[in-house]
């Protein structure tokens, strides 16, 4: 190839990196031109994200996402993922943001940026009440169903010694699994195994112990600030007015402890 051909590469290729950086800089600029978002939420996750009768998405972060994109002054287009795909969702561009119980983790932070949490997620270890299971310790001979690629599966695949980890591809899977006795022990999220329970009552599935507390953020491209900055002002503002309560009370039955609100609105 001639000197005069690679200097056209070159060109080329460093004309296409800059047109791709500038669009990822300015997301929020293109999300208002467009009069649209586009967010990635996992249906297959009750009560955070599902289905009605009708098929139409409904569940809390379905319902923050509808606050956001209102506040935002444009259209909610849904991307529909599952756990493993949040985040390739976000960094191929399918996506613009991720609100769907995306727990901070040190290795997810390497790759997108968190807003400030937007609501609490509790992770714990249940299971039918005939097995005598209160530790880490205890799950050694034992198998545990749980959804691939979450903090579940990393929590007990990295601690549980000895435990048979079975990751199923979604939430659907795992809750098919406990409710049909495939599982007698799950990983997974207070709200999901309450839905086990609801589902199953003559299984007589119990808590065992709690993994983690999980604070949930809005994933957002790294090196996105200008969009990030907005989500992070949305979300304090949207913890003080209690909208963001009212939304999570109304699928979870709780409030979000006050004090956990008060940190997270002081947060810079």
């Amino acid at each position: 190839m001639s000197p005069e051909s690679l200097f056209r590469r070159a060109l080329l290729l460093a004309t296409l990196s800059t047109a791709f950086f500038s669009a990822h800089a300015d997301t929020l600029d293109n999300i208002r031109a467009a009069r649209k978002i586009r967010v990635s939420i996992d249906l297959a996750v009750p009560p955070s994200g599902m289905t009605d009768a009708n098929m139409k998405p409904t569940g809390s972060d379905y319902d923050v996402a509808v606050l956001l994109a209102k506040d935002l002054g444009v259209a909610l287009e849904v991307v529909p993922t599952v756990g493993a795909t949040r985040i390739p969702n976000l960094q191929t561009g399918k996506a613009d943001l991720i609100i769907s119980t995306l727990a901070w983790t040190p290795e997810r932070a390497k790759v997108v940026d968190y807003s400030i949490p937007y609501a609490p997620q509790i992770s714990l270890v249940g299971g039918v009440k005939s097995l005598n299971v209160k530790s880490m310790a205890d799950l050694a001979g034992k198998s545990v169903a749980v959804n691939r690629s979450t903090t579940q599966d990393k929590d007990l695949t990295e601690n549980a010694k000895g435990a048979n980890v079975v990751r199923y591809d979604d939430d659907a899977g795992v809750i098919t699994a406990v409710v049909t006795g495939q599982a007698d022990l799950v990983g997974t999220s207070s709200a999901l195994f309450k839905t086990m329970q609801e589902k199953a009552p003559q299984r007589q599935l119990e808590q065992k112990f709690v993994l983690r507390l999980n604070d949930l953020g809005i994933g957002v491209r790294k090196d996105d600030p200008k969009l990030l900055a907005w989500v992070n002002d949305w979300v304090k503002k949207n913890h003080a007015n209690g909208k963001l309560n009212e939304i999570f009370k109304k699928y979870h039955g709780t409030d979000i402890p006050k004090d956990v609100v008060e940190k997270w609105v002081a947060a810079k």
